[in-house]
């Protein structure tokens, strides 16, 4: 079923959109049988996970951490891990860099933006967005890239509230293109979309979505 599942997601999205298979709480065999269909992205959440999972599959995966990040565990995945979305802090930035730079790497980065309704939901305002990017700190890390903004918007079936709120962050996204000259930064990707509204995401400006359930069936959080 999940070669199925990815064909079918792969085929209703647009060549320019990647597709991220969270994998997060799946078992290696469901990650090999995705990476035998051909998919070589995958998300996690947990680092330690994503770290034993890093070590038993290919090595040409690229791992993306999706989930909110604690910036004492950047130091255990800094030597392979491709994209980190969830960054919603200067200081976490500072962290990455420090921890790229002894494995000599530059890790790719998204600011993750608040975009929901919902409290609970982590993420720079856009204004907090663009104080990081014009903060003279960040000319200072050279071992971190800024490759684009990442955004949750709110758990609702309101597809109208949905658009809003991508539509927000896509105009916020080619503002911030237009005028960012940082070395260190080079705004290509829009992460937003998962399961249940990335077909809303894309048609709202999304080139990256982050699909879990619809590739590997619903998640057992009793492992």
């Amino acid at each position: 079923m999940i070669k199925e599942n990815l064909l079918k997601i792969k085929q209703s999205i647009p060549e320019n959109v990647t597709l991220v298979a969270v994998s997060k709480t799946k078992p290696i065999e469901d990650l090999q049988e995705a990476y035998d269909a051909g998919q070589r992205i995958f998300g996690e959440n947990k680092i330690q996970e994503m770290v034993d999972k890093y070590d038993a599959l290919p090595k040409d995966i690229q791992w993306q951490m999706i989930g909110h990040l604690q910036s004492n565990k950047v130091k255990y995945m800094a030597h392979f891990v491709d994209l980190i979305h969830g960054v919603d802090k200067l200081k976490t930035l500072v962290e990455i860099n420090k921890q790229a730079k002894k494995h000599n790497r530059i890790i790719n980065c998204l600011l993750q933006a608040r975009i929901a309704k919902e409290d609970t939901k982590f993420g720079l305002t856009f204004d907090k967005i663009e104080a990081v990017l014009s903060s003279e700190k960040i000319t200072e890390l050279q071992n971190i890239k800024i490759v684009g903004f990442m955004g949750m918007a709110t758990f609702t079936d309101d597809e109208l509230q949905l658009s809003e709120e991508f539509s927000s962050l896509k105009n916020f996204f080619e503002a911030q293109k237009a005028k960012t000259v940082l070395k260190n930064c080079n705004l290509e990707i829009l992460s937003m979309g998962m399961s249940g509204d990335y077909q809303l995401a894309i048609k709202n400006g999304s080139t990256m979505i982050r699909v879990g359930s619809s590739i590997f069936g619903n998640r057992n959080y009793n492992l």
